[in-house]
């Protein structure tokens, strides 16, 4: 059986969706692919997504949003969108979630904490449910 792909998807791939890569990366290791996009990708990360993750350890500074590709999602195994799922394509037999979270867009590191923390916990939900050997 090969390694499930999982794709984040937010408007501009700058913060949730790069903390949840982040996260998924630094969870599951070479278990999962990881694959993260935005709908209108803005032109770097979000510092305080940057920031509020170096503080436990999870360095994403390397990552730059990308632009979602239909292909992208026809690719990946589990699609979850974080506010912006009608502009994500559907193909059936994909696993879709949609996830609401905060967007932490212009807000500061204290207010971005809680939606890193609040990723954390959907990230070892998913993680139990698509490696549940672990």
């Amino acid at each position: 059986m090969s390694k499930p792909s999982v794709l984040f998807v937010c408007v501009h791939n700058a913060g949730r969706s790069q903390m949840a890569a982040g996260w998924l990366r630094h969870l599951a290791g070479d278990a999962v692919e990881v694959r993260s996009a935005g709908s209108a990708p803005a032109d770097q990360i979000n510092p305080a997504a940057v920031e509020a993750m170096a503080e436990v350890g999870i360095d994403i500074t390397d990552q730059r949003p990308k632009i979602l590709e239909p292909s992208t999602v026809q690719n990946s195994d589990v699609i979850v969108t974080m506010g912006c799922g009608d502009a994500c394509p559907y193909y059936p037999g994909k696993r879709y979630e949609d996830w609401k979270l905060d967007d932490p867009a212009g807000k500061g590191v204290e207010a971005v904490r809680p939606i890193r923390d609040e990723i954390k916990n959907r990230i070892e939900k998913l993680l139990a449910d698509l490696l549940p050997a672990r």
